[in-house]
């Protein structure tokens, strides 16, 4: 096995030196903190049992990102606590992302702001997206690791929440614009670390239904996000009051805070990329492909994040010009009543993710979103031909159908990553930032055209991600089933395979396996 300089570090490369010191790239953008294959294999001989792993939970102290916790081997039972903890974080975003399409059509008539300028309420949220996960947000998730991250973007959102307060009071809809994008930031932050932390506490086999039941509740809080606006905010069309939005991000304010110190003291066990390796290595014995590669060549992670791109674009664009397609195929709507529908087409999205989920019990994840994918495409095709309430129904699924399409990329696009599932997790976190880019193309279509034509450009983006699941399915089917066959974290020290012998023994004796691993890696060197 080939390792580049004595420190064994292949993705840290040499770009120069001045007075004696040496500057490698890899140090420069943070690659240093993960860690080398030799780092993880020195530590297997001796695996941090769970009695271990159970009481590292509880430390306060940031844990190295190369140090292996034993949190690979972390069972169905044991990830449900911190699971449905971490959990929460999804409804928190759901509903400042639904809270989110309702205040841009609120501005448009509050504030006299266009079509377009209303999407740059968007353009503040989602273009957080690309700035944190790439930045301080990851950097922050592989150096003091998933605790940390999660209480430093509880704090950023809420103070984005506050700074609500006195945009609301000056009228500024440049204030909100601000308010929103520190209200991303702080939402991007603790998305680079949920998504991969429901993504790989616990079994392999089940990542993709972890994370689809886990965003489940993500579009709970987007359901009730536009229900309390149409009932509270805007109830009265006429009223142009800013108190209620004020006083609804204050009180969001204070959860938040609260939150982060339930984080602070919660027993969250920290999973390491470190582990990731060490669990990638224990799931290859059952034909996951797995061979560890520089980050520049996880050609399918890029893939993935250019789909979750294209995807989340399109999704954030409908969302934003739901009740504008709806009060434009169906004249003489009222925004309360368009409100109301933009509701039941969230609640259609919900319904889908568990439905979705359910779906992944018995069919293989990479089948099920290539059919919504498909469907979605197909459904989107129709509300830009039919108009009235035939539109709004099949915008509405296409809603349904958008359901798992996030959490599953995410999860396949984070397949094989091994040592650098983290910075993995940032870039694909990153490529939310496309909700930045396509809802103001379609605002300024809108208004040069009409809302329905205009759906054309979030089906430019759907076509792009349908892409995705289309390659897995025809040339990644047999690596991705090799996951659903894992028994890492199902069956005590199943990181080997029957047919060589050296695993599957029933005692949990993880030195042992580890010893075993260790032995093979000095072989191939």
């Amino acid at each position: 096995m080939s390792q580049s300089g004595p420190s064994g570090r292949r993705d840290s490369i040499k770009i120069g030196s001045y007075g004696g010191h040496e500057y490698r790239l890899g140090s420069i953008v943070g690659m240093e903190t993960e860690p080398t294959l030799v780092e993880v294999y020195d530590q297997t001989p001796r695996r941090p049992s769970i009695v271990e792993v159970k009481a590292q939970a509880h430390r306060k102290k940031s844990m190295s990102n190369r140090a292996i916790t034993g949190a690979s081997q972390i069972t169905v039972r044991q990830s449900i606590f911190p699971i449905c903890l971490v959990t929460t974080l999804f409804f928190l975003w759901g509903f400042a992302y639904g809270l989110l399409d309702v205040l841009n059509s609120h501005f448009q008539t509050t504030l006299g702001v266009t079509k377009a300028q209303g999407a740059g309420l968007s353009g503040a949220y989602f273009g957080a997206y690309f700035l944190a996960p790439l930045t301080y947000a990851g950097w922050i998730v592989r150096r003091y690791g998933y605790r940390w991250t999660f209480i430093t973007g509880l704090c950023i959102f809420g103070i984005g929440s506050l700074m609500f307060w006195p945009s609301g009071v000056k009228r500024s809809f440049g204030g909100f614009v601000g308010s929103m994008f520190i209200v991303g930031s702080g939402l991007s932050t603790l998305e680079t670390s949920a998504n991969p932390y429901i993504a790989t506490c616990g079994p392999p086999r089940y990542s993709e239904l972890r994370l689809n039941l886990s965003q489940s509740f993500q579009a709970i809080g987007s359901v009730v996000a536009p229900l309390l606006a149409a009932q509270v905010f805007f109830k009265n069309v006429n009223d142009t009051s800013l108190a209620t939005v004020q006083y609804t991000y204050l009180a969001v304010a204070c959860f938040v805070f609260l939150l982060a110190v339930v984080f602070f003291f919660a027993p969250i066990p920290e999973i390491t990329d470190s582990d990731m390796a060490d669990g990638e290595e224990q799931g290859r014995d059952f034909e996951t492909g797995y061979v560890d590669k520089p980050l520049y060549k996880q050609y399918v992670l890029f893939w993935g994040v250019a789909a979750q791109f294209c995807y989340v674009g399109s999704q954030v664009a409908i969302a934003n010009f739901f009740i504008n397609y709806v009060q434009q195929v169906r004249p003489g709507t009222s925004q309360s009543t368009a409100s109301n529908l933009l509701a039941v087409a969230q609640s259609l999205f919900a319904i889908g993710r568990f439905f979705s989920s359910l779906c992944m019990r018995y069919l293989k994840p990479r089948h099920v979103l290539w059919l919504f994918m498909t469907m979605i495409v197909i459904f989107n095709c129709c509300a830009i031909g039919v108009g009235g309430n035939g539109g709004i129904a099949t915008l509405s699924l296409v809603l349904f159908f958008e359901s798992c399409i996030y959490p599953t990329i995410f999860t396949l696009a984070l397949r094989g990553l091994g040592r650098h599932t983290k910075r993995g997790a940032s870039f694909i976190v990153s490529s939310v930032s496309g909700g930045a880019v396509f809802p103001p193309i379609l605002g300024v279509v809108a208004d040069a055209r009409n809302t329905q034509i205009a759906m054309c450009i979030p089906l430019i983006g759907f076509v792009v991600s349908w892409s995705f699941p289309l390659y897995l399915n025809l040339f990644k089917a047999k690596e991705l089933d090799g996951y659903l066959k894992s028994k890492v974290g199902i069956v005590p020290g199943a990181n080997a395979s029957v047919e060589d012998g050296r695993g599957g023994s029933s005692d949990g004796n993880e030195k042992t396996s580890g010893v075993t691993f260790g032995q093979s890696f000095h072989k191939e060197e």
